[in-house]
């Protein structure tokens, strides 16, 4: 396992996560009437989803697991190795489900949604990156 590549991964979702954390807004509504806040959090959560799948691909390849076939798979299997618990793997599995609706439907975003995943749900990014950093042994 690299762990520099994992490093520099790791070093990437935290700017992601301080950026969301620095833009995201004290309401709901104040997301939902900013178009350009919407891109700044948007883009750095489909970041963070999609740099959470590298790492995960990344450790996984080191594995004897066999690739996962779809990104949200890829939390199962840091499940099964014992990197993250049941419920960061639930989590981060949703979070593609999110990443995949901003990727391919963005006008469908719902931003109240967006609103509630910036105030309670970048902690499972945090949560992941703790347990590769243990993991990894950085």
């Amino acid at each position: 396992m690299d762990k520099l590549v994992l490093a520099q991964k790791l070093e990437s979702l935290r700017r992601c996560l301080q950026r969301i954390e620095q833009k995201r807004p004290a309401t709901s509504s104040a997301l939902v009437n900013d178009a350009d806040l919407q891109d700044v959090i948007v883009l750095n959560l489909t970041r963070a989803v999609q740099l959470s799948v590298d790492i995960a691909s990344h450790i996984i390849s080191q594995s004897n697991e066999p690739s996962p076939s779809t990104m949200g798979e890829a939390f199962l299997v840091l499940e099964r190795l014992g990197v993250v618990n049941a419920a960061t793997s639930e989590n981060l599995r949703k979070a593609v489900g999110f990443r995949n609706i901003a990727v391919h439907n963005y006008e469908a975003i719902n931003w109240e949604i967006v609103f509630h995943i910036c105030e309670n749900k970048l902690k499972d990014f945090e949560q992941l990156a703790r347990a590769v950093v243990k993991y990894a042994g950085l």
